[in-house]
């Protein structure tokens, strides 16, 4: 059996002969790829999305059955790959050499941790060295921002409906590209003089908002991030705490006299809502938010606060009393060039279909309740 992964030196020559400015709409391109089920090359490699491909797509893709597995490397870890040498890292992705038995649905088995418990994994795999390993990497965002399961069939380079470089993936949804596109009254229940503008970069597709509530009275404003949830901020679920935070933070930052609410476009900590919903069926299992991130594939958190820092800076709002719990927030804005010079507490009360949810967050993720 050949494996295509192993010539390293072609995605070297690939990077050599590409020496140019990164191209976020070669990123753009890619994640549409993807979601359509389209093989795309990422610098040296050629991947096929394990996820929005099927048998006949994969038979096309690698009609000689040598496609290797690439997974993340926490993934790898629910697999057991991680005490194998080539595969030590947890947080590098890692290759799963193929086997005859190694068809689409086992494949499939291997991405998708749904059904991890029912049905026992077949084996045993084995982890083989990662060639093209920033390559490598770049395919796995492009998963996240995707919105699919970080895992893929990889060959080496060559024939692909798109092609991108790492650097591109890396350019596609920087902070620095934000910009101001919309902005408008908007009364809102809390405050009936607030004002919603809404931010989007060349590229992506996601529009953040920011809602200024008061009158700016020449004092840092009392600003909360709040990453979108569909299911907490629409739907009324119990799962979480984001719904009555978010309603609190309006009623919170109204009665302090001024201050904006950034809601940004990051679902599930940056995972997108249906790896989110997958994380909830894993959490069903018994699984924490955490470890459900981390079956997935995922990192426990994937948002950039950098996102919230461009905001602010194009309000002109550079110092910042926070509204937050969580410390990565703080630090997010810090790195940005936003001086938060208080941090004011946002607790609510536990229901008993999130407490569990609320001790991970204290005891795992370092939010200080």
């Amino acid at each position: 059996m050949g494996k295509a992964v192993r010539p390293c030196s072609i995605g070297h020559r690939v990077r050599i002969l590409s020496n140019v400015s990164p191209d976020p709409r070669a990123a753009a391109r890619a994640i549409d790829a993807l979601r359509r089920g389209w093989v795309v090359a990422v610098g040296g490699l050629r991947v096929l999305a394990i996820e929005t491909a099927d048998e006949l797509r994969l038979a096309k893709f690698d009609p000689q059955g040598s496609a290797d597995i690439l997974l993340a490397g926490s993934r790898a870890a629910t697999l057991k790959l991680t005490n194998q040498v080539e595969a030590a890292d947890s947080a590098r992705p890692v290759t799963v050499a193929r086997t005859p038995w190694l068809d689409f649905t086992a494949a499939l088995a291997l991405a998708d941790p749904a059904t991890d418990l029912a049905n026992p994994l077949q084996g045993p795999f084995r982890a083989i060295p990662t060639c093209n390993a920033d390559d490598a990497v770049a395919a796995l965002e492009l998963a996240r921002l995707t919105g699919i399961l970080p895992a893929f069939f990889v060959l080496s380079a060559g024939e692909a409906e798109v092609s991108v470089l790492p650097a591109d993936v890396t350019a596609y949804d920087s902070p620095d590209r934000l910009a101001i596109v919309a902005r408008a009254r908007l009364p809102v229940q809390s405050c009936e003089s607030a004002e919603i503008v809404a931010f989007r970069s060349p590229e992506t597709t996601s529009e953040h908002v920011a809602l200024i509530l008061g009158k700016p009275d020449g004092q840092p404003p009392l600003v909360r991030l709040h990453s979108e949830c569909l299911t907490g901020d629409v739907l009324g679920s119990l799962k979480c705490d984001c719904g009555p935070q978010l309603h609190a933070a309006l009623h919170e930052i109204t009665e302090s006299g001024w201050g904006i609410l950034l809601y940004l476009r990051q679902e599930g900590r940056g995972i997108g809502l249906i790896n989110k919903l997958r994380a909830y069926e894993l959490q069903d299992q018994g699984f924490d938010t955490v470890d459900a991130n981390l079956r997935l594939g995922f990192a426990i958190d994937s948002r950039d606060f950098g996102v919230a820092g461009r905001m602010l800076e194009l309000l002109g709002q550079l110092q910042v009393r926070l509204l937050t719990n969580n410390p990565a927030k703080v630090a997010g804005l810090h790195a940005s060039g936003i001086t938060v010079i208080e941090r004011v507490v946002h607790s609510l009360p536990s229901n008993p279909h999130n407490e569990k949810y609320l001790a991970t967050k204290r005891d795992r993720t370092g939010h200080q309740l």
